[in-house]
């Protein structure tokens, strides 16, 4: 296993139409890349922030074909990165509604991993949007992801899940010390509670965290918190951007990391 890895979370203000997006998507992974980043990760719905949800049906796509995973393919190829692709409607086959898929792609352009969002968004917030109810248009998963890289065992979750530590604890005891998120918080949720609940995620599992936020105002009248930021396995936030386009970049010393984890042993204290 390699001791250091350069970590990157993009963030975007993602807008209404495809093309767009994925020009964003390009130009800031290439940033990324040229501050030496080895891991990218993309915001949820990166692609699209769609005007309503037949717009976003529209963008489903199926497993293994599709505009969006071709784009993620592409650039983890062209830059030899790996690239952890935010969230898409993938079908699901289950009552129309498709999945929010999170793909892992590897420097050869290879799916190897992938995670389907577990708890979706049914809530009320006092914002412009009001209500949410992410369970009409998607389907949950029901599957935790762990994967192998070069630097270890990393995870999954996806922005709501953030609320539900059981998941992170299953990741851990999978062995992950990387966590990726993608996310889009609303404004009013992030501002609360984002950063929070991202270093209680890190400090509890003693893992090193990667935000991705969508950060801004977007064209469909949502506003979204941003701050995306990396978080070490001690708490200690690495790095942030508050709002708007653009990329954070942070070394991770896993050697350190597993000095943390073996001097503060907090895991293997456990009794329930």
């Amino acid at each position: 296993m390699k001791n250091n890895v350069k970590v990157s979370a993009v963030q975007m203000v993602s807008a209404t139409d495809l093309p767009t997006n994925l020009e964003t998507a390009a130009r800031l992974i290439g940033e990324a890349v040229r501050q030496g980043a080895d891991i990218i990760v993309l915001p949820e719905y990166f692609a699209i922030m769609a005007e309503n949800e037949a717009a976003r049906v529209n963008c489903t796509e199926i497993h293994g074909a599709g505009p969006v995973q071709d784009f993620l393919s592409e650039q983890a190829l062209r830059w030899k990165v790996w690239i952890i692709g935010g969230t898409h409607p993938v079908v699901s086959q289950i009552n129309g509604r498709p999945f929010g898929r999170c793909y892992v792609i590897n420097p050869k352009g290879e799916k190897v991993a992938w995670y389907d969002k577990i708890h979706l968004f049914d809530v009320s917030v006092d914002d412009q949007q009001k209500n949410y109810a992410e369970s009409e248009y998607c389907f949950p998963g029901d599957s935790v992801c762990v994967f192998e890289t070069p630097w270890g065992k990393a995870g999954l979750a996806v922005c709501y899940d953030l609320r539900f530590p059981e998941l992170f604890r299953q990741l851990s005891e999978l062995g992950a010390d990387l966590i990726f998120i993608p996310a889009a918080f609303t404004y009013v949720t992030g501002k609360a509670h984002w950063l929070t609940l991202l270093k209680a995620r890190a400090i509890e599992n003693l893992s090193v965290v990667v935000a991705s936020a969508q950060g801004g105002k977007h064209q469909n009248g949502r506003e979204t918190w941003g701050h995306s930021c990396i978080i070490s396995s001690w708490g200690e936030v690495l790095t942030q951007l508050n709002d708007g386009d653009g990329v954070v970049v942070a070394d991770i010393d896993l050697i350190q990391h597993q000095k943390i984890r073996n001097e503060f042993p907090v895991l293997s204290h456990r009794r329930l």
